[in-house]
């Protein structure tokens, strides 16, 4: 592992580094807070998933997060959302599938199977690296994300019951399997078969039995891909029939953008926090 950057805020210390993927055969970059905290003892971690388009430094620069986490005494970790490189393959001209647009799923179909294994690089490889080189208690993980980082979220705590004690999401993706933003990029990394979808789409997961303690969700009622492409309502439906607790706020006249999720991270850390034993 490579360190690319070191900072000092408020009492931790913000890094960005580099390794080799063996899930995404390319090399990848990711950032970690560290809170005083661990310099005494293993602290709680929480995943951040961020969207598409995005890096890992989206936000680590906007998120507004690292006052909270020191004081709370949590890690935080952002991965990238997908492989990147020249050796990868992409589609420059559509911001919504390829560099930038992993969807957190494991692609199925080549040329994209080769790389595009972003479920196993968050769920195994980079947790195994982030816990052999950083004081985390892996015991209390949390996971969270925004739009398509919130499917990646939601999604990957439905699939793997009992690792996170705590998952939220903003403005996530509830029903990729048909929204207008996330349909073409599933039939070109898992093929045409629906059946296939399922296990990346958040609603159908819920149908099909899986299920999480409790979820918090935050959606601004101005955001602009509300009706397309996010679909709070049928993740709320789901919720509601499996059981699940859900605490769902509509957050009048915010939209999709960083100013939204910075405005609210503190809340969903508290929420975490408290959850992690923070």
């Amino acid at each position: 592992m490579e360190t690319v950057s070191l900072a000092r805020s408020h009492g931790g210390e913000q890094g960005v580094y580099r390794h080799e993927s063996a899930a995404c055969a390319c090399p990848m970059t990711f950032a970690v807070f560290m809170p005083p905290q661990a310099s005494k003892a293993p602290v709680p971690v929480l995943w951040y998933l961020s969207g598409l388009t995005c890096t890992h430094q989206n936000a680590m620069d906007k998120g507004e997060y690292r006052r909270a986490a020191a004081e709370l005494g949590v890690a935080i970790v952002c991965p990238d959302t997908s492989p990147r490189g020249d050796a990868v393959p992409d589609d420059k001209a559509d911001w919504k599938f390829g560099s930038g647009a992993g969807f957190y799923l494991d692609a199925t179909q080549a040329p994209w199977s080769a790389n595009y294994r972003m479920a196993t690089y968050v769920r195994d490889e980079l947790p195994a690296l982030v816990a052999s080189a950083f004081a985390v208690d892996m015991s209390r993980q949390g996971i969270f994300g925004h739009s398509m980082g919130g499917h990646g979220a939601l999604t990957l705590a439905l699939r793997n019951p009992g690792r996170f004690r705590s998952v939220s999401a903003f403005a996530p993706i509830c029903r990729p399997s048909i929204a207008e933003w996330s349909r073409p990029a599933f039939e070109k990394y898992l093929g045409a078969d629906e059946k296939a979808w399922r296990p990346y789409d958040a609603v159908s997961l819920i149908e099909d039995g899986l299920r999480v303690a409790e979820l918090l969700v935050d959606q601004g009622d101005k955001d602009p891909f509300l009706a397309d492409g996010l679909h709070p309502w049928l993740l709320e439906r789901a919720c509601k029939e499996a059981g699940i607790p859900l605490t769902l706020t509509m957050r009048e006249g915010y939209d999709h953008s960083y100013f939204f999720i910075s405005t609210f991270m503190e809340a969903h850390l508290r929420w975490h926090a408290e959850r992690l034993g923070a």
